[in-house]
């Protein structure tokens, strides 16, 4: 009876390991610098809290503008909102007058 004899090769016990390793590297490293790893993952968080300041002063901005209209638009219109936007759209004042302007004015 012919048997052929194989000498076990070292190297193929290292050959699992090896991309296992390099499988693992490979997505710890996307994990963290990756395009949704964590460090993009501060970098939107620091996004949606420069954005949600962004939007609490145009809400500001936004309800003074509509307190601005509802005293313009409603039946019993504002005597000195009237006189406010005519002078401040004729760009007129009387010499004893001071004038300041806020920076919502338009």
């Amino acid at each position: 009876m012919w048997t052929k004899h194989h000498k076990k090769k070292k190297i193929g016990r290292f050959v699992v390991p090896a991309m296992a390793v390099a499988f693992l590297s490979y997505f710890g490293y996307h994990c963290i610098h990756g395009d949704y790893g964590l460090r993009a993952t501060e970098v939107f968080e620091r996004q949606r809290v420069a954005r949600e300041r962004e939007l609490t002063v145009l809400k500001a901005k936004r309800e003074h503008l509509e307190n601005q209209v509802a005293l313009l638009s409603d039946g019993s219109m504002d005597r000195d909102m009237l006189d406010e936007k005519a002078r401040l759209q004729l760009n007129f004042s009387r010499a004893d007058e001071i004038v300041i302007f806020s920076h919502y004015s338009n």
